[in-house]
């Protein structure tokens, strides 16, 4: 006896010969999202979230105005010659959490804040490199201060030492240092004779910040100097000239040190696609200078100061260009590669100077001539149509203005005022 089992249509429906799927619907990818939203009210929900979040950006209280920083060039300092601050201390308020501090900057429309960069000042501490980061934390950025501390103080940046935004590494350049930062203001090089004759780091310093930057993709800023033109056989200088340098002489470690720097920043830019820029720096002045450098203003100064009588080398007659202020974030910041001579036209013979410096200090100060110091330069003066031209800048303060601001901070230091001496600060 046999059964049989019937699956049902079996009998009624033929196989087909070949497989066909059905056919696609046209509209599928368009309905299936759309009937998703409007089922179970999704979409009342999401119209009601967005009103609450428009309400409350509408209503929600702004208690301060928008701060407004500086023009972020590092190229006039107004606020010194209008008033003496140079004991002032910036204060940096605790961010607490609240619907009263969240949007405490005021309103700013989307995308247009200006985003804070990540800088690293190499040789930070010092005379320049402090006022540099004065000025950059003024901006809002925030700074990665490297000095070994050779010449530069912990009192010129002290006063940031309670913002976020600022760091500080004990570090000497002449070893390797792996950081992220967008920029790189390379500075730490003792400037003067006293100094860069003990501890020349032109070349290899460089050339390691160099390599962090190609690294990291950083733009890269070297601070060159005027000696790179020696004593020169034109007058006044120009980008263009190359100079007369003696390159076995006792400054030599710093001018073919400086010139061998701007050489290896130009390879690395031709070379390896690395941004950068080069300012050419002529004689500098103003607070936070090193009291005893050897250089000529900061000599000057102290020593009138303790009522010595001031050294003048040889007849008097070399010349000078000083400058107050330098403009090296707007080069950081602009187009062009350079060098650019970064300095005051304006020329003193020595003498001259030490007459400046009586007239500011003690009209009964003495002058004491020694034998002059060997290559040293009979002439310099910065031609600065470049500067001009390309950046925009030129120096704003005069030597008769500048003078008294560098004046009372070497008079704080000197006659012990140690505190007040080392929070001063003029950009």
């Amino acid at each position: 006896m046999t059964s049989e089992l019937t699956f049902r249509g079996h009998e009624t429906q033929p196989m087909a010969d070949t497989y066909s799927p059905k056919p696609p619907k046209p509209w599928l990818a368009v309905t299936r999202p759309i009937r998703y939203i409007l089922r179970e009210q999704r979409l009342t929900f999401v119209l009601i979230g967005i009103a609450i979040a428009t309400l409350g950006f509408t209503l929600l209280p702004s208690n301060q105005a928008p701060q407004r920083y500086s023009s972020a060039i590092f190229d006039s300092f107004p606020a010194e010659l209008e008033s003496s601050h140079l004991t002032h201390r910036p204060v940096y308020n605790e961010r607490r959490f609240g619907i009263q501090n969240w949007n405490s900057g005021g309103k700013i429309p989307l995308g247009l804040k200006r985003k804070g960069k990540r800088i690293v000042v190499t040789g930070g501490a010092g005379f320049v490199g402090s006022h540099l980061v004065d000025r950059l934390m003024e901006r809002g950025d925030s700074v990665i201060v490297v000095d070994n501390f050779f010449t530069g103080r912990k009192e010129n940046v002290m006063h940031h030492f309670g913002n976020p935004r600022f760091e500080m590494i004990r570090h000497d350049v002449v070893e390797p240092l792996l950081l992220e930062v967008d920029q790189i203001y390379h500075l730490a090089c003792p400037a003067s004779p006293v100094h860069y004759k003990f501890n020349p780091t032109n070349v290899v310093g460089t050339l390691n910040m160099l390599g962090l930057a190609k690294r990291v993709g950083a733009r890269f800023l070297l601070t060159s100097t005027s000696e790179v033109y020696g004593d020169p056989l034109q007058h006044p200088q120009v980008e263009t000239y190359w100079g007369n340098v003696n390159p076995i002489g006792v400054r030599s470690c710093y001018d073919e040190g400086k010139r061998t720097a701007e050489t290896l920043t130009m390879d690395y830019h031709r070379g390896a696609d690395v941004e950068v820029r080069i300012a050419r720096i002529f004689n500098t002045y103003g607070p936070r200078m090193c009291i005893d450098d050897g250089r000529v203003v900061s000599n000057f100064v102290a020593q009138a100061l303790r009522k010595e009588p001031m050294t003048v080398y040889g007849d008097g007659k070399q010349t000078r260009s000083f400058q107050y202020v330098e403009g090296l974030m707007r080069l950081m910041e602009g187009e062009h590669v350079g060098p650019f001579n970064l300095g005051n036209p304006g020329e003193f013979t020595m003498l001259e100077l030490a007459k400046v410096v009586q007239e500011t200090i003690d009209p009964d100060a003495k002058i004491e001539h020694r034998p002059n110091t060997e290559d040293d330069p009979h002439k310099r003066k910065p031609d600065i149509t470049k500067a001009k031209e390309q950046l925009g800048w030129e120096p704003k303060v005069s030597l008769r203005k500048g003078l008294p601001l560098m004046v009372k901070d070497f008079r704080q230091r000197i006659f012990g005022d140690h505190k007040e001496g080392g929070s001063s600060t003029t950009a």
